[in-house]
Order: structure tokens, then C-alpha cells, then sequence
């Protein structure tokens, strides 16, 4: 059995030989199709008519290596958790339990994003040691999930998915990832976290990354002003310092407020608000943008200094 390494963790595990600007905290693997994914989501590259390199998700390549070489270096990266990425094939199930199986004796907590399965096996994922479910609403509406998914799922499914993991795991340990920069209005970003907040979901925020292949290969990522804004609403929600009804809109639905003065948001921001916003353990290095330039989501905290120029630009 094989088994998909991000290539900042198999650096980390000493599967590859390179550099590194910032090491992954968290294991990122990915279970291994030498096929496409039964979806056809236009952004990414493993989707069912994607022409780019399979060896890829977003923009991080995902070396294949022998599960047993992977279960032996996993120590020497010194990771707080695993994180196993799926795509959705035939045995994509009996393919976690197995890697589940593979991955108990490292006595590593386990996060498994993946698309809806039933309540039954979302129990089996518990048993087995995981702790947390990553959900790939990705859409922020369901107009544009209509457009950019072309999944097997529909919008409803996919929130009745989110509500069985609440429902088997307990509040906060169903993460859902959304995609900023798909041709959402912000409102409708602001309105669908308000949502899986009120049901006692997390939220991961992913920067929408152009890849060549893809569907949606010759668009645009969404601005890092943009970006901030959206990251600073998600944590006013997350903490209950805000509610819909609170940040003002242009007609465009463009965030033009917070419902909170300046000079208080700058005394209770804290810098992780723009750092990556995940399982514990999660730091994602580098996986919306090129490392040269700044990082949607910050893999350590920045500095409280720069967290005020951020706000700055922004409010």
C-alpha cells in the first residue's frame, strides 16, 4: 500500500533531502488513487477532468511512498498530529480504516478530511483514534458551490455531513474548510461562517490558489486585504464578539465594517487571527502561496507589531 506525503512533511521525515523555510507542525498525508477523484471540483487538480499533474493538491506536490516507509520515518518529524487528506474512489473507506489501523501505534491524534460518509463510519473514524473531521464545503453559497463543485455531494449533503460529524464527535470537531476568492461576495462568506459557528462548527479559511489544469486555472486569488478582512470577521464570529447583523456591506456585498471601533479591535486581536486556523497542531506552511511572498495564513504567529500594521490596512 502506498501513501501520499506533502512534500514539507516527507522533508521533515526525512524522506526527501531539501530545505525548508518554516516545517510543518502536523503530518499532511494523503491517501494514494493513481486516478482522478470521482469529483469535479474546477479548482483542483485531482478532480475527475483536471489535466494537471496528479502529484498535486493545491499547490503543494505530494510524493507517493511504500505506507511501511512512511509509518517508519513518521517518528523523526516529531509532529504533533496527522492529518489525512482523502479523494473520493472506490475503497476510499476500507483505504483510511487500513491507514488508520497502520497509524495507531504512533499514538499520534488523527484528522481525516473527507468527503460525506455515513454516520456508521464516522463512528469506525472515532474508534480508531481520530479526533477531528475536515469537511470540503469549500463553496461559500450555494450558487457558487452549484458552479465551481460539480460533486457527487450536493449542499444539502454536505451540511447534513457536517451535522453527523457534530452529532459523533461533540462541538468544534468538525472543521469546515472555506475557499476564499470562488466569485463569493463577502456577505455570503460572513453569512455561511455565522452559520457553521451557530451550529458549533469550526472554520478553516483556505485562499483560492490558480492552478495550471484546472478548471479555474486562469483566474484570480483573492487580494491578502481581502484575505484579512475575511480572516478578522471569522475570528470576531468564532469568539461571539459579532453576529451577521453586525458587519455593514457595500451593494457589491463587499465587508466594509465591523461593528466594532478601531482602536478596541486593535486591543483584542490577537496574532493568531492571522495565522492558519486548524486542528491543534496545524500550520499548513505555505500551501495557498509561494513562500517569497506573505502568507495568507501565517504558519507561526506574527509578531503583535505586525499584527497592528495588518489592521491598519485594513479597517
Amino acid at each position: 500500500m502506498k501513501v501520499r506525503v506533502s512534500y514539507g512533511t516527507a522533508i521533515a521525515m526525512g524522506l526527501i533531502k531539501a530545505k525548508m523555510l518554516a516545517r510543518p507542525t502536523t503530518a499532511y498525508l494523503m491517501t494514494h488513487w493513481p486516478g482522478h477523484c470521482r469529483n469535479n471540483c474546477a479548482f483542483c487538480v485531482q478532480a475527475r477532468e483536471s489535466r494537471a499533474d496528479l502529484q498535486k493538491l493545491s499547490r503543494v506536490t505530494w510524493p507517493a511512498f511504500e505506507l511501511d516507509r512512511v509509518i517508519g520515518a513518521l517518528p523523526k518529524g516529531n509532529f504533533a498530529r496527522i492529518c489525512l487528506q482523502t479523494i473520493d474512489y472506490p475503497g476510499m473507506v476500507e483505504d483510511v480504516l487500513e491507514l488508520l489501523e497502520a497509524f495507531a501505534p504512533l499514538n499520534l491524534p488523527v484528522s481525516v478530511s473527507i468527503t460525506p460518509v455515513g454516520k456508521e463510519i464516522i463512528g469506525e473514524f472515532k474508534k480508531r483514534g481520530v479526533d477531528y473531521i475536515g469537511v470540503g464545503l469549500d463553496a461559500a453559497s450555494e450558487r457558487i458551490y452549484r458552479d465551481v463543485k460539480d460533486s457527487i455531494y450536493s449542499w444539502n449533503e454536505m451540511w447534513a455531513f457536517i451535522s453527523d460529524v457534530l452529532d459523533v464527535f461533540g462541538p468544534g470537531k468538525a472543521f469546515v474548510h472555506l475557499i476564499v476568492g470562488l466569485g463569493e461576495t463577502d456577505r455570503e462568506l460572513v453569512e455561511t461562517m455565522a452559520r457553521l459557528y451557530d451550529m458549533n462548527a469550526e472554520v478553516s479559511l483556505f485562499a483560492f490558489t490558480p492552478v495550471k489544469g484546472t478548471r479555474l486555472e486562469d483566474a484570480k486569488p483573492p487580494s491578502l486585504e481581502r484575505y484579512r478582512r475575511v480572516q478578522l470577521a471569522r475570528y470576531l464570529l468564532e469568539i461571539g464578539l459579532a453576529s451577521v447583523k453586525d458587519f455593514t456591506f457595500d451593494n457589491e456585498g463587499n465587508l466594509t465594517g465591523f461593528g466594532i471601533p478601531k482602536e478596541r479591535l486593535v486591543d483584542l486581536i490577537l496574532p493568531e487571527v492571522f495565522a492558519t486556523h486548524g486542528c491543534p497542531g496545524c500550520n499548513r506552511p505555505y500551501y495557498n502561496e509561494r513562500p517569497k511572498k506573505e502568507p495568507y495564513n501565517f504558519p507561526v504567529r506574527p509578531e503583535k507589531s505586525y499584527v497592528e500594521r495588518i489592521l491598519d490596512s485594513i479597517l
